[in-house]
């Protein structure tokens, strides 16, 4: 897809009504230098944590009221460190207290070195329909230096049984990791198509305060992230993934028409989700809640029937900035009609009047009622969408 061509069987954006719900499960294995995700290495409250995910899911029962959840997602940390059985009595919690539709996408984040075969034919003879796969790189070098708990070896060997047992399966690549030359990561990138997924998701690999990684380069340990290689890499992974039948349609996400993440296109097009356990944030169309991100506390707290939660309600023109965040990523961009209808004339006049220059610089563009990116303008989204942003009402 060149930019200015939407092919006519995904023009139309999401709609319909309906809940996602998110469930952070937040273990890992060991710490990766990147991540600066709510996650404790120490497995001993797994236990009492799915309790308390159970706990929660019971009291949040009736904030969707008749509405339908179509997906669940496992999230994390590691959600593939737990048991299967563990994974079925929280998916038993939500058929309990949700309504929920015949056949809901239900995603799980997984690492290849949890996923063995033994666990693979266990977790698809559970509801589980789709994977999520952290493989990062098929290479040794770069999983080292990302402190990844799996080597190249398991992330090849896991994608061959997960793509035996699952239809949906994606994986998550990484690139602008210092020293990447533009061959190694066209590499990655055909390694991954030599599997077959239908989705790939990949990001830049940013440095975080507070992480290791972020400590590695100030002493000089690690190169500095180079945002000039990150976009060349960008760029050679749309190119290469339109060429292979893969659609663009959120800046990170590609995947083949028919396998776009229901649950992540919620979240783009602002549609309500529930975020359980430590750390999750929830979002009801109008205000914004998120959970205490410590263990124990939230532990404690689910004990005495008490949500550890804080909530905001947004603004007008918080949401009208979200909108316009979340819009111009995916392919679907922002629609005028729908800002004009939800936020007012004053909105609307406002953001066609700060489009102009973007147009005239050939970032952006209209087709019919909606803006959209340029190909020259995708790397450069989310600061385009700040420059749209609205700073003044209220």
């Amino acid at each position: 897809m060149d930019g200015k061509t939407i092919n006519n069987h995904i023009k139309t954006p999401p709609s319909g009504a309906g809940g996602a719900i998110y469930i952070h499960i937040p273990f890992c294995k060991q710490a990766c230098h990147y991540c600066d995700f709510h996650f404790s290495t120490s497995m001993g409250k797994k236990e009492v944590m799915v309790l308390a995910l159970v706990k929660e899911l019971e009291l949040r029962k009736t904030e969707y009221g008749n509405e339908e959840v179509r997906t669940i997602y496992f999230g994390g940390g590691t959600p593939s460190v737990l048991e299967t059985s563990e994974i079925n009595q929280i998916l038993d919690a939500v058929q309990r207290h949700f309504k929920v539709v015949a056949e809901p996408e239900i995603t799980l984040e997984a690492n290849p070195d949890d996923l063995s075969e033994e666990k693979i034919r266990a977790l698809a003879a559970s509801p589980i329909n789709r994977l999520s796969i952290g493989i990062q790189s098929f290479f040794g070098t770069d999983l080292k230096l990302m402190n990844r708990a799996h080597n190249a070896e398991e992330a090849e060997a896991c994608i061959t049984l997960a793509t035996d047992s699952f239809r949906n399966v994606s994986i998550d690549l990484i690139y602008g990791i210092p020293g990447m030359a533009d061959e190694r990561w066209l590499a990655n990138i055909e390694k991954a198509l030599a599997f077959n997924v239908p989705h790939i998701s990949s990001y830049a690999l940013t440095v975080e305060p507070r992480t290791a990684l972020k400590a590695l380069i100030d002493k000089g340990l690690i190169a500095p992230v180079d945002d000039e290689l990150a976009a060349g890499h960008y760029h050679i992974l749309c190119e290469r993934l339109n060429r292979a039948g893969f659609v663009n349609y959120e800046f990170s996400n590609f995947g083949k028409p028919g396998f776009f993440s229901q649950n992540n296109m919620a979240y783009w097009e602002g549609k309500k989700y529930i975020g359980i356990g430590p750390s999750a944030h929830s979002y009801d169309g109008m205000g914004r809640g998120w959970n205490i991100s410590n263990n124990a506390k939230y532990i404690k707290s689910l004990a005495q029937n008490i949500l550890p939660m804080e909530t905001e309600v947004l603004s007008k023109t918080d949401r009208y900035n979200e909108y316009i965040m979340t819009g111009l990523r995916t392919i679907w961009g922002v629609s005028l009609e729908r800002v004009k209808t939800e936020f007012g004339e004053d909105y609307y006049a406002y953001l066609l009047k700060q489009v102009e220059k973007k147009i005239k610089e050939e970032l952006l563009y209209i087709e019919k009622d909606r803006i959209l990116v340029a190909t020259k303008g995708k790397f450069l989204s989310d600061g385009i969408a700040s420059d749209l942003f609205m700073v003044t009402l209220s």
